[in-house]
């Protein structure tokens, strides 16, 4: 009321600010009468605002006109609008003067628009404008100027920011281990129309001090992909990692309440491991309606153990068409036998764009034996790119007898980057005979970390000689947990120690060497041969307990050595029988000793007929002096049984 008071006793402010307010208020009519008087007594604000709403009215040639003279006369936010303007028309040339004049006189939404304008010519000097808008808080621009320092720490590599892009879920191994990925694009800022700086005339060409724009238009620029220029290519202009600098930009955005630089602030915590802080980054993106956001912090919730809260975040996410979440969701349903509910949410995942519910119906479908809608679905997700369903088809064909019709889709997958199509390339040349081919892909496999691969590799060395590169690579697989790999290690070790004479009277008992590390962690892994050779040096330190402890586990696997040494050992404890049963076991499985130590026991007891027989078993089994002898003992045999 005071301001109309003063209005109409002609305060040309008093015009200015009213006309202001009612045009925020929407009342147009209203508005127009005091901003064109305003205007006309040369206030530069009255004329910004009055080009504000021609142009809400549709007349954006005759509100081009007024923001002119407003920017003419030191408007920044005149500049702004005009700029905009001259953008929206494709005179860029023109677009960037006024922006520029804008910006430099210190209006935030010019520098953020300067800076989206040259960013889409690739200009360098677009991030140092974004930096600005930035400093100065606009969220959107600190979210992309966050984007520009996050890619380029991508491209530097791991050691500077440990970044990692792109999601989906691993194949295979387990159809719950992906992460959303991060990027995208975001709704525009928007400005609003805000108090006019009081006292400036048209004729004045000073800056309008704290003047912000009254450009009512929203702010839809370009997302993510400013070129970054200017700066340090790892280091930041605060001398902040690329990675923190842009953690910063991150946080100062997602504080503002930007629902994007929420989920990436929180991607970069849970690389890092604070997980905590991250859900709660994750959660207030979610709520604001990031579908990526909810999934994210689905997996979170998961791996903490609280599958059902997951759930509900994936459904969520999951019906705002997010296919990591409908993927998530068909897993989880599958692995609670829920197969329809799983084939569904495959399904939606497919609609949403995501390939990976292809290759996992595929999955789905195998399981089942459904083998064609299995070699369907993979085939619809290989086509697409998929790497893994393109190593799956090549598996599904393979078992089917098309080898000729597997190798393409294996090297399809290998080239594209499947370590597993790789290490599978290897076995099907290796099937046919072509070592060569098949040791290239397995160093390929393994130079990627392919446990498997590295064994084959390890051992591929080992026949040629080369033990240095043989133990290398064996030291790979085992340290990925391969048994078989430990155990050759061990074996390569162990030739290269010296053989122990017996300890002095008084010398503490030797230290396990490191041959027999790796021979206890692949016993420990059930592996039959490391657990009789662990049987074996502890009975040489003369722990008999541990001894038969590792003979027992191996022989109950199956192992016909350990059972034969664990008879050994129940025979020099006294105990005969025991033994004579794990040697029956041993001889049974082939073992010509066990058959000639049952020969010459049953021999002792009398038993001759029995031990002729044992003896006999003996002979065929061999080896060539167990052979001998037990000739020599079944003759005597016979003999003792004619006489």
């Amino acid at each position: 009321m005071r301001h109309r008071l003063a209005a109409e006793a002609g305060d040309v402010d008093a015009m200015s600010v009213l006309g202001s307010l009612l045009l925020r208020r929407g009342d147009l009519d209203g508005a127009e009468s005091l901003l064109r008087a305003a205007t006309a007594s040369g206030d530069r604000a009255a004329a910004n605002n009055l080009g504000v709403l021609l142009h809400q009215r549709g007349y954006v040639d005759e509100a081009a006109g007024w923001w002119r003279i407003a920017a003419v006369a030191g408007s920044a936010a005149a500049a702004h609008a005009l700029g905009r303007h001259h953008r929206e028309r494709g005179d860029e040339p023109a677009a960037e003067y006024w922006l520029r004049q804008s910006a430099e006189q210190g209006h935030t939404l010019g520098a953020y628009a300067l800076a989206d304008l040259l960013e889409h010519r690739g200009d360098v000097g677009a991030e140092r404008w974004m930096r600005t808008a930035a400093e100065r808080g606009h969220r959107e621009a600190a979210y992309r100027l966050a984007r520009v320092l996050d890619k380029r720490a991508e491209r530097e590599g791991p050691g500077e920011s440990g970044a990692r892009t792109g999601t989906g879920l691993r194949p295979a191994l387990s159809v719950l281990s992906s992460r959303p990925g991060v990027g995208g694009r975001v709704d525009g800022a928007k400005s609003g129309l805000v108090r006019p700086d009081m006292g400036a005339r048209i004729g004045s060409m000073r800056p309008a001090g704290g003047v912000r724009s009254g450009d009512a238009r929203s702010d839809n620029g370009r997302k993510d992909g400013v070129r970054a220029g200017g700066a340090d290519a790892r280091r930041g202009d605060r001398g902040l990692s690329l990675t923190d600098e842009a953690e910063q930009w991150y946080r100062q955005a997602a504080a503002r309440g930007h629902r994007r630089a929420a989920l990436h602030l929180g991607a970069i915590l849970e690389r890092r491991g604070d997980l905590k802080e991250a859900g709660r980054w994750y959660l207030t993106s979610a709520k604001d309606g990031e579908a990526r956001a909810a999934c994210a912090l689905a997996f979170l919730l998961r791996d903490a153990g609280d599958e059902e809260n997951a759930a509900v975040w994936w459904l969520r996410a999951a019906q705002d068409g997010d296919g990591n979440a409908a993927n998530a969701l068909g897993a989880l349903h599958a692995e609670r036998g829920e197969t329809q509910t799983a084939e569904r949410w495959y399904r939606a995942a497919m609609d949403a764009g995501d390939n990976n519910g292809a290759y996992n119906l595929g999955l789905l479908c195998a399981e089942q034996k459904r083998t064609a809608q299995a070699d369907q679905w993979y085939r619809r997700a290989a086509y697409a790119g998929h790497r893994e369903a393109a190593n799956a088809l090549a598996v599904l064909l393979l078992q089917g007898g098309d080898a000729a019709g597997a190798e393409p889709w294996f090297s399809k997958a290998a080239e594209a980057g499947s370590v597993d199509a790789a290490f599978n390339l290897g076995i099907l040349y290796a099937s046919r005979g072509d070592d060569a081919a098949a040791l290239k892909w397995y160093e390929r496999a393994a130079a990627a970390g392919h446990t498997e691969a590295a064994l084959q590799v390890g051992t591929a060395r080992l026949r040629d000689g080369d033990e240095r590169d043989a133990e290398r690579h064996l030291r790979c697989a085992a340290g990925g947990g391969s048994a078989e790999a430990a155990y050759r290690l061990g074996t390569v070790l162990d030739a290269r120690r010296p053989p122990a004479g017996p300890p002095a009277l008084g010398e503490p008992a030797a230290q396990k060497t490191e041959c027999e590390e790796w021979y206890e962690r692949a016993a420990e892994q059930g592996h039959r041969r490391a657990q009789v050779r662990v049987g074996m040096l502890a009975a040489g330190r003369g722990d008999v307990v541990e001894a038969a402890r590792w003979y027992r586990l191996a022989a109950e696997a199956g192992s016909r050595n350990g059972a034969f040494n664990l008879g050994l050992l129940l025979a020099r404890e006294g105990s005969e029988p025991e033994a004579a049963l794990w040697w029956t076991r041993a001889a049974d499985a082939g073992h010509g000793r066990a058959a000639l130590r049952l020969a010459l026991l049953y021999a002792r007891r009398g038993q001759l007929a029995e031990g002729q027989r044992w003896a006999s078993r003996a002979v065929e089994l061999g080896p060539a002096e167990v052979a001998e002898r037990a000739a020599r003992l079944r003759e005597a045999l016979r003999q003792e049984l004619t006489a």
